[in-house]
């Protein structure tokens, strides 16, 4: 049965990721941000305490934590800096896919290094002419033999210069459209991979993202994960998952946005009173603790039946439809409670305002979630 108590366990996990978050990450996130300067030195230390491996068996040493753990942790990384947040849920996603796909040999090469936190990941399924329509995949994968080889390119990549392992997916046989996808691993220092430069982006803003360029990379057959022509479904298997991981980050910065918000308007005065004692600024902080608490539900139903192993593709978009929207909502309220000064870069707000807009936009689109439920909703109606 869903339970809205955290365990002693989660609880213990929230209570150190809260701690790490405001001793070590929150203290340069702003001038990280200014300088779109990635936390290397933070993610050795975030892989240390085993927060880059949560969702992987100790078996391939990771944690084998449940789901709901590893929302508990974007969630308060989100809260003092969602470019920190992202790259742990992008690394829980590509975990996943080797985790449910892979062969044991990919595991002991790839996983358990990513796994311990001396590894990043990058998901590499977009490319510059396909977003939100991933069965328009244009990257080739031709096979060779003992290897295939890689020909394409992919965009929107986090996470894409600092790792040393791409999931690169990759049309394998095109007259078979989507079901000739196929999923592979890739040594991120293979010959013939070109990594463009960083995307100079609105938020996020320490976190790279950049394009991928592959001009014959020879990789082995053993490096496909899953089966040949499993890739389009592992890709939407896999993502369905990570739009946990987005929900969470956007229910942080929601959460950080409303503290900031509850904290000024109680120092604010305007004519004589703090200005949390007018009717205005009492509706704004009533609708944001609302909406909160409703996302929080969301997100935790989404995390606790994909514990259970079930299909959460309707769940998980709900989930990241909803945090994602009330985010942007109450971020936008929180720069309007704090007038003139939410403008500007001391008072927080701002980045946080610029950093949940990407939460409607990646990992698929506001628009394509509302897709996915209203299919899943009407397939069973007569």
């Amino acid at each position: 049965m869903l339970s809205f108590e955290l365990n002693e366990l989660q609880e213990s996990i929230k209570d150190t990721a809260r701690s790490f978050a405001k001793e070590v990450i929150a203290p340069g996130a702003t001038d990280r941000d200014k300088n779109a300067e990635f936390p290397t030195e933070i993610i050795k230390q975030v892989g240390e305490l085993g927060f880059l491996g949560m969702n992987v068996p100790e078996q391939w040493d990771g944690s084998g934590l449940d789901n709901v753990s590893q929302c508990i942790v974007i969630e308060e990384f989100a809260k003092v800096d969602a470019s920190v947040s992202v790259i742990v849920s992008v690394q829980k996603l590509v975990n996943s896919v080797l985790v449910k796909s892979a062969s044991d040999s990919i595991k002991e090469r790839f996983l358990k290094p990513m796994a311990r936190g001396e590894m990043l990941g990058a998901y590499c399924l977009s490319e510059p002419e396909v977003g939100s329509d991933a069965r328009g995949i244009k990257t080739m994968a031709v096979d060779e033999g003992d290897h295939f080889i890689i020909n394409g390119s992919k965009n929107w990549i986090t996470t894409g210069s600092k790792a040393g392992v791409f999931l690169v997916f990759a049309q394998t046989n095109p007259d078979l459209k989507h079901k000739g996808i196929t999923a592979f691993v890739m040594d991120a220092k293979s010959e013939g991979v070109t990594i463009g430069l960083k995307e100079d982006k609105m938020g996020l803003r320490s976190s790279d993202t950049v394009s991928l360029a592959f001009n014959n990379v020879k990789v082995p057959k053993e490096n496909v994960v899953g089966k040949v022509g499993e890739g389009f479904y592992l890709a939407m298997q896999g993502l369905a998952g990570g739009r946990i991981g987005i929900a969470s980050q956007a229910l942080g910065l929601a959460k950080a946005a409303f503290d900031l918000s509850l904290k000024y308007s109680a120092e604010r005065h305007s004519m004589g009173v703090p200005i949390n004692q007018h009717q205005a600024i009492q509706i704004k902080l009533a609708q944001m603790s609302m909406k909160i608490s409703a996302a929080e539900l969301l997100v935790q139903k989404a995390a606790y039946l994909d514990d259970l192993g079930q299909d959460v593709g309707r769940e998980s978009s709900e989930a990241k439809l909803f945090a994602s929207t009330i985010a942007n909502d109450i971020a936008r309220e929180a720069v309007q409670i704090h007038g003139g000064y939410g403008y500007v870069r001391e008072y927080l707000v701002e980045r946080i305002m610029r950093d949940a807009k990407i939460t409607e936009i990646y990992e698929g689109t506001s628009e394509i979630q509302h897709i996915v439920i209203a299919r899943d909703v009407i397939k069973n109606v007569q």
